[in-house]
């Protein structure tokens, strides 16, 4: 038999026992050097930062020395079909970076380096070449982009100094053009558009061509005439509600076109070609559009009976 007293004081003994113990588990588990955890050292912590810092600047250094090799050497001796190699090949430079600083730094700072580093280094070379080359081959140190539509284009019809404006139209767009039955899409017919480029726009040598029926016709060159003559007529039937011009939206920075198509055009389908050619830096940047003109004879009227 074991009396009250001399119970609860076991029980106590063994619940400062466990307590105890218990304490010393967590003050293990808190324990860095149990955990693997190296003491902290301040002079390899520096050493190590200095090593990280010397690789950065290295790859920044070599990235830019490869954008410039692609653009200066590279690319002028590419052709725009075979464009893939200007990428291809210095993004694949990544690999001969951890030799690189194994050729170029002293073995004290290659000691620091690992595996971590080298995916540092990667990521920061992709992106290092990547920021200069869109920088090297946009103005001013390059222009691979032919000009472009400056937003809309329009057919106009001219009868003796009568103007006819056709819808305006997009970049990629057919348009159909109603005649009265067994006529022809009377008078001169002109092509107005403008062309926007971020230089040299003048440079552009445009050439249109009209097939049809019978044939391919080549355009004649750009006839500012004809729009500076009729300049009130086409700002009142080519402007929009906010008062943009749909042809000529920046102004004196586009470059107007209007180019005679023909005269009477009959009825079928006019295919215009919009071939835009000019001397880029470093390559030649060309742009075609393709355009329809469809001529229709309108329904006749159906007499009600």
């Amino acid at each position: 038999m074991v009396d009250l007293n001399t119970a609860m004081a076991a029980a106590a003994g063994e619940r400062q026992k466990r307590l105890a113990d218990e304490g010393k588990e967590r003050k293990k588990r808190r324990s860095g050097s149990d955990l693997g955890i190296e003491p902290f050292d301040p002079v390899k912590h520096v050493s190590k930062e200095k090593a990280e810092t010397v690789s950065m600047w290295l790859v920044i250094a070599f990235s830019v020395v490869i954008s410039l090799l692609m653009r200066y050497v590279l690319m002028p001796r590419t052709t725009v079909e075979k464009s893939d190699i200007l990428y291809l090949a210095p993004l694949s430079a990544i690999l001969v970076i951890p030799q690189l600083h194994r050729m170029v730094l002293p073995e004290s700072l290659n000691e620091r380096y690992t595996k971590g580093t080298w995916f540092k280094a990667g990521f920061l070379h992709t992106f290092t070449f990547l920021a200069m080359a869109l920088l090297l081959v946009n103005p001013p140190m390059g222009d691979i982009v032919a000009p472009q539509l400056a937003d809309k284009w329009v057919l106009v019809q001219d009868e003796n100094g009568e103007l006819n404006f056709s819808n305006t139209k997009g970049a990629n767009s057919a348009l159909t053009w109603e005649v009265e039955s067994g006529s022809r899409l009377s008078g001169d017919i002109w092509l107005l558009f403008g062309l926007a480029d971020n230089v040299n726009v003048e440079g552009a040598n445009v050439t249109v061509e009209l097939t049809n029926n019978a044939g391919t016709d080549l355009a004649i060159s750009n006839d500012l005439g004809f729009w500076e003559s009729n300049t009130d007529a086409i700002n009142n039937n080519t402007t929009s509600k906010s008062g943009k011009s749909r042809l000529v939206p920046h102004g004196d920075l586009d470059q107007k076109f209007a180019l005679l198509l023909g005269s009477d055009l009959s009825v079928g389908e006019h295919e215009i070609t919009v071939t835009i050619v000019e001397q880029g830096d470093p390559w030649e940047n060309t742009r075609v559009y393709e355009w329809s003109l469809k001529v229709v004879e309108k329904l006749p009227v159906q007499s009600a009976s």
